[in-house]
């Protein structure tokens, strides 16, 4: 006979109680999560199933990291689980009197457990759990980066507000050269030639003298006709220097995190089919298989779609009919990598062939006419159908043979 044991997960402990298929409770109470605890837990389990002859059963409500401690440990003693997603656990403990408590939820987890029919958790791989990681902690720093970058802004208006205009791009020597220099005053008392050695110190591309006199000329130009706000003494110059120092080091663990990501799959078959495609460097691939997971815990591409996010919601009642739009209720990281990926391979159009290029202007064009966001979401479907092909069948990216099947 089925038993299931639900838990409605805290920070430091665990509510749980157990039902079997009859509907009768075996017992509740509750669990600490420290090794006393799931010691205690091992021994429930195995009176359980010796004494009552039950086959175990485990459900409780993904709540990230504080769920963790309990997913490792039914996942280390290989037993059976459902970790329920938060939308899912709370549509399916609802009733019409509601009374919310740790104990009332893990009673309603467990007398729900057998009148749906749960997708049992799928145990990735450590490695996916690595990449996911190490993707996360990428964005975070994105973010960081982000804020610093304005805080960078603010501080630069007051110091040398005419300081961006001698460069296009922000890259490592804009950063290395805003910190020697953050205010005009600092560029005016030297030498055109001490400018110039700065500069060349600042980069590790091989500049020509040349080039190095037009950008020391350019600086002391822009820095004769800069007012700033505050002189060189004032407390915001040492703002600037340390936010592009912060930015840099920023950078620096964003290219270690990517580089090791590219190191723990270069001889992986999603790593090497994902790099087949026109447009798709090492950062992507990588990124892309941090958030998509083991590929083979779909059935098919419309389970991968509704795990991104992009599945078609339909509402129509009556006369009344809106207008499809995709789920947004998968995953929101994945659905903006692929996002991003979709609008950079349609900006190098015309240098690479891409049957995902070919299929956004033929979308864009009569008698589909489609809104620019509507066909790159479509080209995002598109790609994921391929892609589930692909590593389904282990197969390498063949531009006539997608463009044919289009």
């Amino acid at each position: 006979m089925r038993c299931v044991i639900a838990f409605d997960v805290s920070r430091k402990s665990s509510t749980m109680a157990a039902y079997n298929e009859q509907g009768n409770c075996e017992f509740e109470g509750r669990l600490i999560h420290s090794k006393t605890g799931f010691s205690n837990l091992s021994k429930i389990i195995k009176d359980l199933s010796e004494k009552n002859n039950y086959t175990l059963e485990f459900v409780f409500e993904a709540t990230g990291v504080y769920s963790a401690a309990l997913e490792r440990f039914l996942r280390e003693n290989n037993l059976v689980y459902y970790s329920l997603n938060p939308l899912l656990a709370h549509l399916n403990t609802q009733s019409l009197r509601r009374n919310k408590t740790d104990i009332s939820d893990a009673h309603q987890l467990a007398k729900n457990h057998f009148k749906n029919d749960y997708f049992q958790t799928y145990r990735e791989d450590s490695y996916y759990e690595q990449m996911r990681t190490m993707s996360r902690r990428y964005d975070e720093i994105m973010k960081e980066k982000i804020q610093y970058k304005n805080r960078l802004h603010a501080s630069l208006q007051l110091s040398f507000p005419d300081f961006d205009t001698a460069f296009i791009n922000k890259s490592k020597l804009y950063y290395n050269l805003v910190q020697v220099f953050p205010h005009p005053n600092l560029i005016l008392k030297r030498s055109k030639t001490v400018i110039k050695n700065r500069i060349k110190k600042c980069t590790k591309k091989n500049y020509s003298l040349k080039k190095l006199e037009e950008r020391a000329i350019l600086l002391i130009e822009i820095a004769k006709d800069s007012f700033p706000a505050v002189d060189e003494t004032d407390y915001s110059c040492e703002l600037v220097r340390d936010y592009a120092k912060k930015i840099l080091e920023m950078e620096e663990e964003q290219d270690e995190i990517i580089q090791r990501m590219t190191e723990m799959s270069k001889d992986r078959k999603e790593y090497r089919i994902l790099r087949s495609f026109p447009g798709i460097k090492d950062k992507l691939a990588c990124r892309i298989i941090a958030e998509l997971g083991d590929l083979t815990r779909f059935k098919n591409n419309k389970q991968l779609n509704a795990y991104a996010g992009i599945d078609i919601v339909r509402y129509q009642s009556g006369n009344m009919e809106y207008k499809d739009r995709i789920n947004k209720r998968g995953n929101s990281r994945l659905r903006g990598i692929l996002y991003f990926m979709i609008v950079s391979m349609l900006s190098a159009k015309g240098k690479q062939i891409n049957h995902l290029v070919d299929y956004y202007y033929k979308l864009k064009k009569q008698p589909y006419n489609k809104h620019h966001k509507v066909a790159v979401v479509a080209c995002m479907n598109k790609f994921l159908k391929v892609t589930f092909h692909l590593i389904q069948n282990d197969l390498l990216y063949d531009y006539e043979k997608a463009s044919s099947q289009q």
